[in-house]
């Protein structure tokens, strides 16, 4: 089950991943280094212009701030769990807490989508959570060579 979770917040794109490979050397990516890859990735894969980028990318961000401190909570009550002597009980309350942040993430989502149909159209939109898909999965890929 906690797997499951943790792989669902991984795909979400609630944690950004600070490790991605830069050419053949890998390194590990400052928040501010993530950011401009995984910016330069959406612009080119989602095909915004500079003027779109301009407007939507502090809005993106912004959503991505908030999304992680939800995460942040969750992992830190998943954490909870890994006591042995955790009761039934508070696994409940750890697994309440956890599906809370995973609706607030998900009102979060939905409150920001309507600001972003103020900055690009439904076509750009969906085109943004594509490549930010692509671009989580391109890092989980590099991610599993490097370990390899």
């Amino acid at each position: 089950m906690k797997r499951l979770i943790i792989l669902l917040f991984i795909i979400c794109g609630f944690t950004p991943l600070l490790w991605a490979m830069d050419g053949c050397n890998q390194q590990r990516l400052s928040p501010e280094e993530f950011r401009t890859k995984q910016k330069a990735f959406i612009i080119e894969k989602a095909g915004l212009n500079k003027e779109e980028a301009a407007k939507f990318f502090p809005v993106y961000f912004e959503l991505q701030d908030k999304k992680k401190a939800l995460n942040d909570k969750a992992w830190g009550l998943l954490r909870k769990g890994k006591d042995d002597k955790t009761t039934e009980a508070q696994y409940a309350e750890i697994l309440k807490g956890v599906y809370d942040a995973r609706s607030a993430s998900d009102k979060l989502e939905r409150d920001y989508y309507e600001k972003f149909k103020k900055i690009l159209s439904n076509k750009k939109i969906y085109m943004v959570q594509k490549a930010e898909m692509r671009f989580h999965r391109e890092l989980l890929k590099n991610a599993n060579r490097k370990d390899k």
